[in-house]
């Protein structure tokens, strides 16, 4: 056995040996670290980035935190044109006026893109013209001023092609650019235009601008065609509730114009009410009717709207002549874009002193026949519409019956006028040939029926004035100059050389008094010539006529065998005389004298 001191003699030799084998296995660990680490210098490739590399987990899990920032920040990008997009919406609703609306949407859009200046041109859809409505930050004043031709500048090209443009630097140099004065244009740089577009129709441009060069990332460009988008909606709506409302107005008013057809007014004050109302729904400058006469051929103005005194008493026109006369002529709608450019319109000084542009032309047809035409001015070049059209031919159609309605209604007044007229006429007929019956004087067979014949053809002359003049009234100086020939063919042979002459002025009366004139006149011209100049081979008788302080003097005058000293007209049998006399006083309210010197006066006098 060991003893205590050799134990522990050997187990110090012990710990020594285990002491020194761990030094050997440090020195070869530090001797082999040293040789890896010079491994890893000669491959520049450190441990940590071997295990990155090598591990798929770690690149998948890098690659999606950068798509999820991505796709946040997009996130982020759309969430701001929506409330943009909201926002606009809201505005745009809540615009009391379209010119409003533009204001509002050009502020936008200066706000969108970070530029300096915007503005908005708006396409008339008729004459294909672009109007400044918006503008920010430019000069006043120019609103509705500065137009430009679809095709004309930088917004004309957009709003013909409809494509936008962005001009980042030197937008002025751009062939397409068009200098603007008052909106001084040249002062800026970059310049993007959008056009506003709506059910594939240009309604609109909008336009961005900065002073200095400016670059426009996409989703700007997108923002701002999303806008113009919208903008053009609401106007392409406000449009077509516009155009509602004026429907609904024009409706109305065709179904006012029915209702006047059938009302109990006058021709011309039908015609006239239909020229008002068309003139005022469908805001034209001048409204008229024309109606043809059919024995001159020509067009004359029955109705008009317009106070202007050129208008109204310009010439008639003859069918085939001017734009009216084509129309009538050819029984087709014609339209005008400008008379005052027109050869063919016959009054372009008129056109030109009252205003007047666009023209359009409706035959007015009653069972294929043309009777007149509707003629419509505007006030600024016009292009119209087949709804607009259809609106003024429905008008036209109108028009024609009611013009077709009034003729009936004369016609049938006519002919009771004209029962009325013959039943009188047969009665003063029959009293006449009943005074004739009872007279105590002893003529022949001819004379009697010779004096009846006298007496009818008298009255036929006036009934003959009546339809030729198709009046209520009646011209007494031709129907005495009608009755002067019939009387003298009658009673003078064909060798007496008697003047006869009726003078003075015209005189109208109602048909019932003139007749009555008539009859009295006839027999004053018989009496004139069978006591006065039928047994003389020459002599004058006199007609004359003429108004004293509303009193109508009507005298008949020879110079032929003078009456007896002692003539009493109030104590002779003559039934002429007896006739005069009474229908003088009984029927006119007149008085009647007879007297003769050298000439023989016969002389009645009655109020008007």
């Amino acid at each position: 056995m060991r003893t205590r001191s050799e134990a522990r003699h050997h187990g110090g030799l012990q710990d020594e040996s285990r002491k020194a084998a761990r030094r050997d296995f440090l020195a070869n660990s530090t001797a082999s670290g040293a040789k890896g680490m010079d491994l890893n210098r000669a491959t520049r490739l450190p441990q940590p980035a071997m295990r990155r590399r090598t591990d798929p987990i770690g690149v998948e899990l890098r690659a999606a935190q950068r798509e999820n920032r991505r796709l946040k920040a997009e996130l982020e990008e759309k969430t701001t044109e929506i409330e943009l997009l909201h926002e606009v919406a809201t505005g745009v609703a809540a615009a009391p006026t379209m010119e409003a609306m533009l204001a509002f949407i050009a502020e936008i859009a200066v706000r969108v893109t970070r530029t300096d200046s915007s503005s908005i041109y708006i396409c008339d859809p008729q004459t294909r013209v672009l109007t400044l409505l918006a503008v920010h930050d430019a000069p006043k004043g120019v609103l509705g001023k500065l137009k430009l031709q679809v095709g004309e500048g930088i917004t004309g090209w957009v709003a013909r092609e409809l494509q936008p443009v962005v001009l980042e630097r030197d937008a002025y140099l751009d062939p397409r650019f068009k200098e603007l004065p008052d909106l001084r244009d040249q002062r800026f740089q970059s310049f993007v235009s959008v056009p506003m577009i709506a059910k594939n129709q240009v309604i609109g441009v909008l336009n961005v601008k900065t002073r200095r060069p400016h670059h426009y990332p996409p989703q700007q460009i997108r923002l701002l065609c999303a806008i113009a988008a919208q903008a053009a909606a609401s106007i392409e709506g406000a449009r077509l509730q516009q155009s509602m409302r004026a429907r609904e107005t024009q409706i109305s008013a065709i179904s006012e114009v029915s209702k006047t057809i059938t009302s109990n007014l006058y021709l011309e004050e039908i015609l006239q009410l239909i020229v008002a109302m068309t003139a005022q729904t469908l805001n034209f400058r001048i409204c008229s009717i024309m109606l043809l006469d059919e024995d001159k051929q020509e067009l004359v103005i029955k109705a008009t709207q317009s106070k202007s005194r050129d208008y109204v008493t310009k010439p008639n026109l003859k069918v085939g002549e001017s734009v009216a006369g084509r129309a009538l002529q050819e029984r087709q709608v014609l339209t005008i874009r400008d008379v005052k450019q027109t050869p063919e319109y016959r009054f372009p000084d008129i056109a030109e002193k009252e205003g007047l542009c666009s023209m359009i032309c409706i035959p007015l047809l009653v069972r294929d026949k043309a009777i007149g035409v509707l003629n419509c001015y505007t006030g600024r070049p016009h292009v119209f519409t087949p709804e607009e059209i259809d609106l003024l031919v429905a008008v036209a159609n109108q028009a024609g019956i009611a013009i077709e309605n009034a003729k009936l209604v004369v016609r049938s007044a006519i002919i009771q006028e004209m029962h009325h007229r013959v039943k009188n006429s047969l009665q003063t007929v029959a009293s006449l040939l009943r005074l004739q019956m009872h007279s105590r004087h002893s003529l022949s067979v001819e004379d009697v029926l010779s004096e009846c014949v006298n007496r009818i053809v008298s009255i036929a002359a006036v009934h003959e004035m009546l339809a030729m003049e198709e009046l209520d009234e009646v011209s007494l100086k031709r129907v005495a100059e009608k009755i002067v020939t019939l009387t003298t063919r009658s009673l003078l042979r064909p060798n007496h050389r008697v003047r006869a002459t009726v003078e003075g002025e015209d005189v109208l009366l109602p048909s019932h008094r003139a007749t009555r004139v008539a009859l009295i006149l006839n027999e004053l011209l018989q009496n004139a010539i069978r006591h006065g100049i039928q047994n003389r081979r020459t002599g004058t008788l006199r007609v004359s006529l003429r108004t004293v302080d509303g009193q109508v003097e009507l005298e008949v005058a020879n110079d032929g065998t003078p009456l007896p000293h002692s003539f009493d007209p109030r104590a002779t049998s003559s039934l002429g005389l007896r006739i005069v006399e009474t229908l003088t006083r009984e029927e006119l309210g007149g008085r009647f004298t007879l007297e003769g010197e050298e000439w023989t006066r016969a002389r009645i006098a009655f109020p008007r």
